[in-house]
């Protein structure tokens, strides 16, 4: 065949779309017209592969209006250049969850998922108790031991005092010690409830996971709380209308430790009202609370942190500019140990004082024997006793002596 004969060749005008045989090539690269030799823009590889390049886009793509009627350029759109975080394995928005918070989360399931065999348990052994107590009845009534005579109540008086527990120390507590906070301040009802001379008992700052636990473990119990009043507000509020409470007509009664308050004219009486004062407790303050007084506030820091946040409760008091005390433990009592206490012993301490009005006997009855406290004098005596016990042995030893002689 003569060479004028043969047919032309066509000339390849772009490797864009070319490649090794299966060889897929990569979505992020732009595609690029193919130049040809008079300088002019050639769309032949796009007509010619058009079902390819419709294989290889697995996502829409964006066509760049800037450069005319000339076709444009063919861009990837930003779903195909950055994948999502979600579409790569092994990863994850949320943080890594550590080998003890996942033990601690199934310790929580485990507890939550046998509440009903706890509730069944709690109801078979009160009604054991119960059958025992009436067994053991039945037998002294037959031996003829007559029934104990029950002791008549002493009716309970209210006094015009609120204590406020201070609950806005949410953030700083772990789970566990939000539960011995909740424990501590139902303590602190159930010991105002039993007192022949209550005072009026606050919960403020009343939210977070404490309020949580209240309204979901332990089904809002507060609610049936006589005498204890909540509020979301901080304790600054909270004493405010403590104010109007205690000065009403049912505020309370001067009796208890407020006896010698009783025969007050209206003049007087208005002016103790008027000198209601808020104090802040705290082991960190410098003055001693020597007696409580009618019409006034006291507050309690709901807070159990094994001394973590030392201070916390007397640095927010002198922020807020209400003054600080602490009960007078040093001037009573001798402990083994440190003086800090729990929230329920401080209001227990408080309301026995109301009964009684004596400090040392308000300390004896409520502090925890574990702290080892010993009343202020006890070892003088003790050691007085013990020297006059030493000198009447050593008197009736120099007695046994001289009748030897003789």
């Amino acid at each position: 065949m003569e060479e004028s004969e043969r047919p032309t060749k066509l000339r390849k005008l772009s490797h864009d779309n070319a490649g090794p045989q299966g060889v897929e090539q990569s979505p992020t690269q732009p595609q690029h017209d193919a130049m040809s030799g008079n300088g002019q823009v050639s769309k032949m590889a796009d007509q010619e592969k058009p079902s390819q390049a419709g294989e290889q886009r697995s996502e829409p793509v964006a066509k760049d209006e800037s450069d005319g009627d000339d076709g444009g350029v063919i861009l990837p759109t930003p779903s195909i250049m950055a994948p999502r975080a979600t579409e790569i394995p092994g990863t994850s928005t949320d943080p890594p969850i550590s080998k003890n918070a996942l033990k601690r989360l199934k310790k929580k399931a485990e507890w939550e998922a046998k509440r009903e065999d706890r509730k069944v348990l709690r109801k078979d052994k009160l009604h054991k108790k119960r059958e025992r107590q009436k067994a053991e009845k039945q037998q002294k009534i037959a031996e003829g031991v007559p029934p104990p005579v029950k002791q008549k109540r002493e009716k309970a008086d209210q006094l015009p005092v609120t204590v406020i527990i201070d609950c806005d120390f949410d953030e700083l507590m772990h789970d566990g010690e939000r539960i011995s906070l909740a424990s501590q301040i139902t303590r602190c009802y159930s010991d105002n409830k039993n007192s022949t001379k209550r005072a009026h008992i606050t919960i403020a700052s009343f939210k977070g996971e404490l309020r949580k636990r209240f309204d979901t473990v332990l089904e809002r119990n507060y609610d049936s709380w006589r005498g204890v009043r909540v509020f979301d507000e901080n304790f600054l509020e909270t004493a405010e209308k403590a104010k109007e409470w205690m000065a009403a007509e049912d505020g309370g009664v001067m009796t208890g430790s407020f006896s010698k308050y009783a025969n007050l004219d209206d003049d007087a009486l208005q002016k103790l009202k008027d000198e209601g004062e808020v104090v802040y407790l705290s082991s960190e303050a410098d003055e001693d609370l020597m007696e409580l007084k009618p019409f006034s506030t006291y507050i309690i820091g709901g807070l159990v942190d094994k001394n973590r946040e030392k201070g916390i409760c007397h640095k927010r008091a002198t922020k807020a500019g209400v003054r600080t005390a602490k009960l007078p433990i040093g001037e009573y009592m001798e402990l083994q140990s440190r003086k800090v206490l729990a929230t329920n012993h401080v209001n227990e301490i408080m309301v026995k004082w109301l009964e009684c009005g004596d400090w040392g006997e308000a300390f004896m009855k409520a502090i925890p024997k574990r702290k080892g406290g010993k009343l202020r004098g006890e070892n003088d005596e003790d050691d007085q006793n013990g020297a006059s016990a030493e000198q009447a042995e050593g008197e009736h030893e120099a007695v046994e002596q001289t009748s030897s002689a003789n």
